[in-house]
């Protein structure tokens, strides 16, 4: 009888691990930066989970889920509550069903994790890395995707960091796994080689950071306006006039910079009904020499709404938004939500997307990739995009995260694609986080949030393509389907080693 007790008490300090650790994990990336605890959060969630039965296993990984997603985007309350009109109540019971619900997206990896790794320690290991990677690549697509809270972004400030022009965020991801998995193998077989696969990791990151595949082609002179217009007032018509005046009156003194950006949706007036004033910026600017993008809402041929950055002055061309936000900008479902509260009725959230394949924009000689708000977050938009382009530029408007974490971990997510790229990376919003990012991820300079005010700096413009540029994710996920798979017919009689749960 006491030793059924004791199992039953293991079992529920085992839950209430990967319950903690999958909440402490977010610790680990923007703001916090505490990468430490990203490394131990995966090595808890392995050791936890090794030697349970299936169903158990399967409840671990759903609160490590559970406890991820409840802290890692608590910013959603924020925009539902703040912005949406929904009360306080609400608002917490729609988080808390968005998060219970999603944290479910890890089961079919934990299925395959329980069913197929039950005996060998290093089969297990082998897999449970694979199957992570795995399972971050299908959170990026499914339900159009959520690409939040990879591990691999908490790999941004450290040598492994190095391995993003070559990998990409899911090649980081992979290798901190493996690192958190290593130890644990080595802690429970106390077996040095276990070991030394961290350091062989961590240094070889180092010299991939020390090496460069782009080159410096010069630099252009930058100006980002940040507006910090309030977003309950912003789509009032009485305000158009007064907004697109903050933002010319802001800009005046950056004309004859090569490029000035302006954040997403900074004009609110249709670029049917703004043509004229549209095009007297355009003769304005262009007889300084500088080139300006703007966020505009746009109409297509059927009225529909589009989410655009435009030229003008010395550029040319549009982009418009193609991956859209849900319930943000389109309305799943729309017939039964639209209507039930303010935060289903949200301004601009009838939008179409753009074509896939669009005619790059152009700043004088420079050819822009353009990522609106939450493309950003996608590493394969950004990368299908960047080649034969000079510069990533991305807008945003980030008030709908008010002071929480969200726009932290937004930038955090575009400096990774900057430097899987390696191009530098203006970025534009409308109250923060407004940023210079180089090549190579790091911040060159950021302006307040919540402050209007302009951000000026120089950018280095470079050519080529870094090894993610030209391959993608594509072999880090069959790296990672390999292992899963190597894992699963590992020969019971090659390193056989059972552990103890």
């Amino acid at each position: 009888m006491s030793d059924q007790l004791l199992v039953r008490h293991a079992d529920r300090y085992r839950d209430l691990l990967a319950l903690i650790f999958g909440g402490l994990l977010p610790l680990g990336l923007a703001p916090f930066d505490y990468w430490g605890i990203a490394l131990l959060a995966p090595a808890a969630l392995f050791w936890a989970t090794w030697g349970a039965s299936r169903l158990r296993l399967m409840w671990r990984f759903y609160l490590f889920n559970l406890g991820m997603f409840t802290t890692g985007v608590s910013w959603i309350y924020v925009s539902i509550n703040t912005y949406g009109g929904a009360s306080q109540i609400l608002a917490a019971f729609l988080v808390a069903l968005f998060v219970s619900s999603y944290s479910m997206v890890c089961l079919p990896q934990a299925w395959i994790y329980g069913t197929w790794f039950r005996s060998n320690l290093v089969a297990g290991g082998l897999g449970f890395i694979g199957l992570w990677v795995l399972q971050e690549w299908f959170r990026s697509w499914f339900l159009t995707g959520f690409p939040w809270l990879f591990l691999g972004y908490s790999g941004l400030e450290t040598p492994l960091a190095g391995f993003a022009p070559v990998a990409g965020v899911f090649g980081v991801s992979l290798l901190i796994c493996a690192i958190s998995v290593f130890l644990v193998l080595g802690c429970m077989t106390r077996r040095i080689v276990f070991f030394l696969v961290p350091l062989v990791i961590a240094i070889t990151g180092f010299i991939c950071g020390m090496t460069d595949s782009t080159n410096s082609k010069k630099r252009i002179s930058v100006s980002l306006v940040q507006g910090n217009i309030d977003q309950h007032t912003k789509w009032n018509p009485e305000n158009r006039s007064a907004i697109l005046s903050a933002y010319l009156d802001a800009s005046r003194s950056e004309w004859g910079r090569d490029l000035i950006v302006w954040p997403e949706a900074a004009v609110t007036i249709f670029r049917g009904a703004a043509s004229k004033v549209l095009t007297d910026i355009d003769q304005k600017i262009g007889s300084m020499g500088s080139s300006l993008l703007a966020g505009i809402p746009d109409r297509d041929e059927v009225g529909g709404f589009q989410n655009t950055v435009i030229a003008l002055g010395d550029g040319s061309g549009q982009y418009i938004k193609r991956r859209l936000v849900p319930f943000g900008e389109y309305m799943p479902l729309e017939s039964v939500l639209r209507g039930l509260i303010q935060f289903f009725d949200l301004p601009m959230s009838r939008n179409v997307p753009g074509p896939r394949q669009q005619e790059p924009i152009l700043a004088d000689d420079l050819k822009i990739s353009v990522s609106i708000c939450y493309e950003v977050v996608y590493p394969e938009i950004v990368r299908e995009d960047v080649r034969e382009k000079d510069l990533l530029v991305t807008v945003s408007n980030d008030t709908w995260f008010g002071s929480s974490i969200g726009p932290w971990q937004h930038l955090q997510m575009a400096r990774m694609r900057a430097l899987e790229n390696g191009r530098a990376m203006v970025r534009a919003t409308n109250n923060g986080i407004t940023a210079l990012i180089d090549h190579q991820g790091n911040l060159q300079a950021t302006l307040r949030q919540f402050e209007p005010g302009v951000l000026r700096g120089d950018v280095e413009i470079r050519t080529g393509l870094t090894l993610f540029s030209r391959f993608g994710s594509l072999p880090v996920l069959f790296l990672s389907l390999l292992l899963a798979l190597f894992g699963r017919f590992l020969p019971l009689n090659w390193l056989v080693i059972h552990g103890d749960a």
